[in-house]
């Protein structure tokens, strides 16, 4: 994402009145003196400006669309309809009563309908919407909420995996094994 200039809404402005970069590196300042440091201070004279960029990472889900990440489906699939899951991705977040760091694992399953979806946009909607505030139930229900909108589907063999059975019943074997060992 590119960063903004100034002048711009931050991430989420929705159409709000917009907060510039300035506006935002002085409450961070006043956040820094309110602990008690000196925002004079070598280490600490550029963090302002750091805890903006960070910030804007940290929020961008505001500014993009999970829906659209899975509009572009893919019909041929030669008539797969066994599960897709997606497995442990990880995810980083903010809780929204204390913007406190929230990191854990996603794991999304759902079964196709005649079209596919590159399992990349699965992750990439789990991106979107913990990079917003969240708490973890309003997190779980909007991926799901989301995945379960949309016609989608995930999964492709080839090579050996297509050819020979033996090969692709160990590889799915292999990647549904248990992982908490």
């Amino acid at each position: 994402m590119a960063l903004r200039q100034d002048n711009h809404a931050g991430p989420g402005s929705g159409g709000g009145k917009a907060i510039t970069d300035t506006q935002a590196q002085d409450a961070f300042r006043t956040i820094i003196k309110w602990i008690g440091e000196d925002t004079g201070r070598d280490g600490l004279i550029e963090t302002p400006d750091r805890m903006v960029r960070a910030y804007r990472e940290y929020f961008a889900g505001y500014d993009e669309d999970p829906e659209e990440v899975l509009r572009k489906t893919f019909s041929e699939v030669d008539g797969y309809d066994e599960m897709i899951v997606l497995r442990g991705v990880t995810f980083e977040s903010h809780c929204e009563h204390h913007i406190a760091p929230i990191i854990g694992r996603v794991w999304i399953g759902y079964i196709p309908n005649k079209r596919v979806v590159g399992i990349s946009k699965l992750a990439r909607v789990v991106e979107i919407f913990s990079k917003r505030l969240q708490i973890q139930e309003r997190l779980t229900a909007q991926i799901a909420n989301t995945v379960d909108g949309a016609d989608l589907v995930t999964s492709r063999m080839l090579g050996v995996f297509r050819d020979q059975p033996e090969t692709r019943h160990e590889f799915l074997t292999l990647v549904n094994a248990d992982t908490t060992e």
